[in-house]
């Protein structure tokens, strides 16, 4: 199933997709969701950000390729995680599918797009073995951790390189069945593919990560666990559209503009 958060005519609220239709319900989709009101064109409505989460987690380099080539670029020799690092992103920079992106008007040209898969969870959880981890996962969507590399590089916490407002777009929509190991993922910026690469090929996957994160911390419903990137971007300039695809769950599009230009 493909539920959307959605907003017609000043209000928002959750819904169900059904071809070319979604039909609202009653609270969120992973607390036993309940129809309510009539259905609506898909067309009709504006989606928003799949979910608001009540925390915002990242895994670290999770992909050999791209800790390969980003190191290249910095002419370093790779270095591979010994173990499933997490970090935390700031819910000011979500944004929805076919929303900009806005480049600050004093930031470097270094702007890169990564897509990601993202983990949505549905139930509390603590102390999950990786056999139970699967367990607490609601369903997927598509994330792209925009980056100003520059800042990144130069601020200890990521604060503005990560975590600008826009630099999260999320989306389109929750879909609660994804088949991952035939899974790929492809960036294609302004209508050409960029990237190409298989989504599921992770150093550590969901289940480890799930896991080992449910040793100190709990995940609530609502949590969202974005699970890193292959490869590396180009520099993208004022007026980019990026479109990551995550085949059989969706494409994620946003336009990139420079404040100023």
């Amino acid at each position: 199933m493909r539920y959307v958060r959605f907003t017609r005519d000043g209000v928002t609220r959750y819904g169900l997709v059904d071809g070319d239709m979604v039909r609202p319900i009653a609270g969120e989709p992973w607390t036993d969701p309940t129809p309510s009101g009539d259905a609506v064109a898909l067309s009709a409505v504006t989606l928003e950000v799949p979910v608001i989460p009540r925390t915002f987690y990242a895994a670290g380099i999770n992909y050999a390729a791209h800790i390969r080539e980003m190191a290249a670029k910095r002419g370093e020799t790779p270095k591979f995680p010994e173990k499933a690092d997490i970090g935390y992103r700031a819910n000011n920079a979500l944004v929805a599918h076919d929303q900009d992106v806005v480049i600050p008007a004093h930031a470097t040209t270094k702007i890169n797009y990564e897509g990601e898969l993202v983990v949505v969870i549905g139930k509390q959880a603590k102390h999950l073995t990786e056999a139970e981890a699967m367990s607490c996962v609601f369903g997927y969507t598509i994330g792209n951790d925009v980056s100003e590399r520059t800042w990144q590089r130069g601020d200890r916490t990521f604060w503005r390189g990560k975590n600008t407002d826009t630099f999260k777009p999320m989306g389109p929509w929750i879909q609660t069945q994804a088949d991952l190991d035939a899974m790929e993922t492809i960036v294609r910026v302004n209508g050409k593919e960029d990237l190409r690469f298989k989504t599921n090929d992770m150093i550590f996957g969901i289940a480890h990560y799930i896991s080992q994160m449910t040793r100190y911390l709990t995940l609530y419903p609502g949590d969202v666990i974005w699970m890193g990137t292959d490869g590396t971007s180009p520099d993208l300039v004022h007026g980019d559209v990026v479109e990551v695809e995550l085949t059989g769950l969706g494409v994620l599009r946003n336009r990139f503009v420079r404040e100023g230009a």
